[in-house]
């Protein structure tokens, strides 16, 4: 049986050492693959939205956590919305748009509907007094969610980063 997972996870520092009224910037990437993946299709859509399931929420979470001690938690969304379309550009009836922090993308393939939804890049700024002096380790747990649909189960993904090491002055 096939299922969904997290993969190609990456977790990246703006600079390998800190002073100590800087701010380092994080950047995290991770992709959504498997079963949720290849069943949030064209075809599913035009049949969820003909039952009135007309929206797809996927919440994230992340921890971050520095020598093992969590400093920060953040939690954002990316909506997926079923409308009934007109586009002449498209040949589908039901068609897709992503919102990703507060502002919606109209894709023009299913393909681009997917990366637009289950391929996620974010930047985090951590300020220096949340670390200690010395070798720091940083890690992010990932936790990811969505709820009932006619095409899917309610499911819950979970997964880690690797370390980051930063040394603050």
């Amino acid at each position: 049986m096939q299922r969904s997972f997290i993969s190609n996870i990456r977790l990246g520092t703006s600079q390998e050492s800190i002073e100590s009224n800087d701010s380092l910037t994080l950047s995290l990437g991770f992709n959504i693959d498997g079963l949720i993946r290849e069943i949030f299709s064209q075809k599913n859509w035009e049949r969820a939205y003909d039952k009135h399931d007309n929206g797809f929420r996927l919440t994230v979470l992340l921890e971050l956590k520095v020598c093992k001690k969590t400093v920060e938690n953040i939690k954002f969304v990316r909506k997926a919305v079923l409308f009934w379309t007109r586009n002449p550009k498209l040949t589908y009836r039901v068609w897709i748009s992503i919102i990703k922090e507060e502002t919606p993308y109209y894709p023009l393939t299913i393909e681009e509907a997917k990366s637009l939804l289950f391929d996620i890049t974010k930047n985090i700024i951590l300020e220096s007094k949340m670390l200690k002096k010395g070798e720091n380790n940083i890690q992010i747990s990932i936790r990811v969610s969505w709820g009932r649909h006619l095409y899917t189960e309610p499911s819950e993904l979970r997964a880690e980063s690797e370390f980051v090491k930063v040394i603050k002055f």
